[in-house]
């Protein structure tokens, strides 16, 4: 799996915030492969986070427009790339136990592979119109969700992972990544923690 996610890396993206270029790891991956699976492993098994993967440089990248003009920017946030490797690794963990176990509703699209606001508007308009067919009455309601993976209490996530029968060392690793992150604000090459 290691070597698939080394394999599979964007080239295209920016270096991480340990000045790892994601090229570097693609191209090293048959030397890389074994050494970071132990990594991985081993943080896994103690369910601990490498400091530097916790860390992450928040910088701003030009879009376009007058250099001048704060609004012609935009935040990144910058993370090693080993790290993003591991994210994989344990969301694939994660959706494999969720699609095993069936903990997700059919009838669910957000953050589901092959679904997405499309296919739920497609699907609720087949609905609807069936109903129009056969002379029946429909209410909707309308709620935004936007953002709501940023607003959300990831303990609940966490404890309704556990219930549904999430191994713990997966759990742990999580709530260590998510207890431990920080970000540091870096301009023209200067961090401001």
């Amino acid at each position: 799996m290691v070597s698939d996610l080394l394999h599979h890396l964007d080239t295209h993206k920016s270096m991480g915030m340990d000045g790892i270029h994601p090229r570097v790891l693609r191209e090293l991956e048959e030397v890389l492969t074994k050494p970071l699976s132990i990594i991985y492993q081993q943080s896994w098994l103690t369910r601990e986070v490498p400091i530097d993967w916790t860390l992450a440089n928040v910088m701003f990248i030009y879009k376009k427009g007058q250099k001048e003009d704060p609004g012609n920017y935009r935040l990144v946030s910058l993370t090693s790339v080993p790290r993003k490797v591991m994210e994989q690794i344990i969301l694939s963990a994660i959706t494999q136990h969720v699609q095993v176990n069936q903990v997700i509703r059919p009838s669910q699209h957000g953050f589901i592979k092959g679904r997405s606001c499309l296919t739920n508007l497609i699907s609720f308009y087949d609905k609807e119109t069936c109903l129009v067919d056969k002379g029946k009455a429909m209410d909707v309601v309308y709620l935004d969700f936007s953002k709501a993976f940023d607003t959300i209490s990831h303990s609940i996530v966490l404890q309704k992972l556990a219930a549904h029968g999430l191994d713990g060392h997966t759990l742990h690793w999580v709530k260590n990544w998510l207890d431990g992150r920080a970000q540091r604000v870096v301009m023209n090459g200067v961090k401001f923690s």
